[in-house]
């Protein structure tokens, strides 16, 4: 049976020596999505056997960020348990010394490996030699025939006898792929027989939990003819790969150190949904048949297509982002707005009633990018920033005019407290004021005078929200700041 035959099995093997970023998080979702379009399954595996910069708290940031974007796996750590879901287990590098040493042992016993007893200095010397010479470097073979351990001589690692052959495989994203394997030496699989390196410990757990499809990033690439040779040698069958392109910044540059190791929960701090993000990251080297560009986790999982993922590099456009979580914020109810903002608040210790937050979000929900940037659009309702008292004045128009103005819109406001200060009665009343002074010299300083600020909503939407008595006393305020001017 190939693999093509086989029920579809693919793994996400994120190292835990750092934050679940961009790009193993872009990795998540494309095996994710490839495991539900083809009812397979989605297996999760720690690759802690760098124990120095392994840490469980970025185990736990993995574990937590895949729960956010709603990627659940089928097997693998159960967070917070010391059990596994999943018959594959121990889902962790590091619990599974015992198979590792099987398969080593094995290796060795075939004689397709070896320990190799040259120190680094002896190995430094040989690449200098070899650099100097216009050559490529790679080890030479010193230890490969050897019958017993040379005099006055301990193991250094366990080297794997590579073929001097061309290695071809179908990459399912970039077609025929070659390597020639001369190119390799004979490479380090193992430091001893209790520590196997990446290589050699990923191609015996992806056969020991039945591994169909790598779907993996591009910087992978020059593993997989390892890998292949590696199989072969043991007998594992075939798996099929896909390598994805890499993330670029917009100038098609290398992704900046900000976004490639940042956390992709800072994302969450940030105020982006979930939805908005797994769809961003959908984007990121794959596209429909069509040009829609908003899709549901349903829809993505209709209609994702391994093949349809690019082989250039994909632009991280931070831009796009903003709008595509624009767009979602418009399709979520103010309740489900208000309910998202809350943690937000809670963590600047501002605490509005329920009903003064959703009138704020109906009026600041079209200016919305995230909810973060709720409060940088929206600060002024809960506290009137400091402004400058120029700000006040419309153009040219002397600042004791600006204060004659300001006291009639007082006035106004005044005569209306008992009835509703909603936008409608509002513009009636300001009508005739308006119309003798002009728009700009009435509607300006109310602006600045509710918000503080150059740009806002709509002066009288804000009334609206504030209320006669904050409005009243932001009307004063600004009056007595001309008055200090």
């Amino acid at each position: 049976m190939t693999s093509q035959e086989k029920s579809v099995r693919v793994r996400l093997a994120p190292s835990p020596t750092g934050f679940l970023h961009i790009g193993t998080a872009r990795t998540a979702l494309f095996n994710w999505l490839f495991a539900r379009k083809h009812k397979g399954v989605f297996v999760l595996r720690i690759e802690d056997t760098d124990r120095d910069r392994s840490k469980k708290e970025y185990e736990q940031d993995i574990f937590e960020g895949l729960a956010w974007l709603g990627l659940t796996w089928d097997e693998g750590p159960i967070p917070g348990a010391p059990t596994y879901r999943g018959s594959s287990g121990p889902y962790r590098q590091s619990e599974r010394g015992a198979t590792y040493k099987k398969y080593l042992e094995l290796l060795l016993e075939e004689k397709r490996a070896y320990f190799c007893y040259c120190t680094k200095e002896e190995l430094e010397a040989e690449r200098q030699t070899m650099l100097g010479q216009g050559l490529p470097p790679k080890y030479g073979g010193h230890c490969r025939e050897l019958r017993s351990r040379p005099p006055g001589k301990k193991p250094e690692v366990i080297r794997f006898k590579t073929p001097e052959s061309r290695v071809e495989f179908k990459d399912v994203i970039r077609g025929k792929v070659e390597f020639d394997a001369s190119t390799f030496g004979d490479i380090v699989i193992a430091k001893d027989l209790e520590s196997p390196l990446y290589n050699f410990a990923a191609v015996v757990d992806d056969y020991e939990m039945r591994i169909t499809h790598v779907i993996r990033g591009e910087d992978h690439i020059s593993n997989t003819p390892k890998q292949i040779l590696l199989q072969k040698a043991l007998n594992f069958p075939d798996v099929i790969y896909a390598h994805l392109p890499l993330i670029l910044n917009p100038d098609r540059t290398k992704l900046s150190k900000r976004y490639n190791e940042m956390s992709l929960l800072e994302y969450r701090k940030e105020g982006y949904l979930p939805a908005a993000l797994v769809n961003f990251l959908a984007l990121l080297g794959w596209h429909s048949e069509g040009d829609q560009e908003i899709f549901t986790l349903k829809e993505l999982i209709r209609e994702f297509d391994i093949k349809r993922v690019q082989k250039a590099g994909a632009a991280f456009n931070l831009e796009k982002l903003d709008w595509l979580n624009k767009e979602y914020l418009k399709n979520l109810s103010t309740d489900e707005i208000v309910d998202t903002l809350i943690p937000f608040l809670e963590a600047k210790r501002l605490g509005p009633s329920r009903e003064f937050l959703s009138k704020i979000v109906e009026v600041e929900r079209s200016r919305m990018k995230n909810l973060n940037n709720f409060f940088e659009i929206a600060g002024f309702f809960f506290a009137l920033p400091d402004y400058d008292p120029l700000l006040l004045v419309w153009q040219k128009e002397p600042a004791s005019k600006t204060k004659v103005i300001l006291k009639g819109i007082l006035e106004i406001i005044d005569r209306i407290k008992s009835k509703t200060l909603s936008r409608t009665v509002l513009a009636e009343a300001l009508a005739d004021l308006a119309e003798k002074e002009g728009r700009g010299p009435v509607f300006w300083p109310l602006r600045v005078a509710v918000s503080g600020q150059r740009a806002s909503p709509d002066p009288l939407e804000i009334i609206e929200t504030l209320g006669y008595e904050e409005t009243r006393r932001r009307i004063e305020t600004a009056i007595k700041k001309i008055d200090r001017k």
